[in-house]
């Protein structure tokens, strides 16, 4: 008996869209869920080499908590390609500035390396507030 896998074309008539709350929740914690959402591993389908994966929304991304000293402790690096441009802020410091920047971090180091990763990093809609402009898709829960 031969394995059959769904072909992308196949796997994209069937991609759902899910939304989360993202207060109070944690970083690490939530970004895995997000990061097997988007790869496919809750669909029966799922196959490593294709995109079966599932849209997400994530709202609440202000809200979003660390535990332990991380808030303070963990930093952002960034480099300007100058000499000597390397730039770091905390943690706090990044939420205040860009809430949704730390969400999009830890699931994208979550994904695969490669030109499917990237395909399923595109399919992450993260926003700070309560709205999203994604009401038409009829989201479900996550």
């Amino acid at each position: 008996m031969n394995t059959s896998f769904r072909s992308n074309e196949e796997a994209l008539s069937l991609r759902k869209w899910k939304v989360v709350d993202a207060s109070d929740q944690v970083v690490g914690r939530l970004a895995t869920k997000i990061a097997a959402a988007l790869k496919g591993k809750n669909n029966p389908s799922y196959a490593p080499h294709n995109d079966s994966g599932d849209f997400v929304v994530v709202v609440n991304a202000d809200k979003i908590r660390f535990t332990g000293n991380k808030l303070e402790g963990k930093k952002y690096y960034r480099h300007t390609g100058y000499v000597g441009g390397i730039k770091e802020e905390t943690a706090a410091e990044l939420i205040k500035r860009k809430p949704e920047a730390v969400l999009r971090k830890a699931v994208k180091g979550m994904l695969p390396k490669n030109t499917l990763g990237r395909a399923q990093f595109k399919k992450l809609k993260v926003y700070a507030g309560a709205e999203h402009p994604h009401e038409a898709q009829q989201p479900v829960e996550l």
